[in-house]
């Protein structure tokens, strides 16, 4: 997956657009941050989310992170298979890590979003 091709949020999610559906996972910086996960909790599809709700957990053996929706709109898919192996996070967060499919309900949502120039540059603040 080229990264610079994706849009972050300040929150540590990713997205990728395809037409008006949105790939939604959480970044290669948080897993690292997280380290050892446990556990996985996502919305069912059909759940409506607005940008900055709450749409599930990622759970590891320091911490509780909230995931945050990154876009507005429906979630039509969710990836149960990461539950069951949490390692695709860890190992492929880009690819076969990804957690929610969201139809875009207004496609300017990811004009709020940072390109992985500036993402990067928001990690390197956050460790500081």
């Amino acid at each position: 997956m080229d990264l610079t091709a994706l849009k972050y949020a300040r929150t540590h999610e990713w997205v990728a657009v395809d037409g008006d559906v949105a790939t939604v996972g959480i970044t290669d910086f948080a897993v690292k941050a997280l380290t050892d996960l446990v556990y996985v909790d996502l919305p069912a599809a059909g759940t409506e989310v607005a940008v900055g709700d709450n749409c599930g957990e990622v759970e590891s053996v320091k911490a509780v992170s909230d995931l945050y929706a990154p876009v507005s709109g429906e979630i039509v898919e969710v990836n149960e298979s990461v539950a069951d192996d949490l390692d695709a996070l860890s190992e492929d967060a880009f690819g076969r890590g990804w957690l929610l499919k969201i139809r875009l309900a207004n496609p300017a949502d990811l004009d709020q979003l940072l390109d992985r120039a500036a993402y990067e540059e928001h990690c390197q603040s956050e460790e500081h």
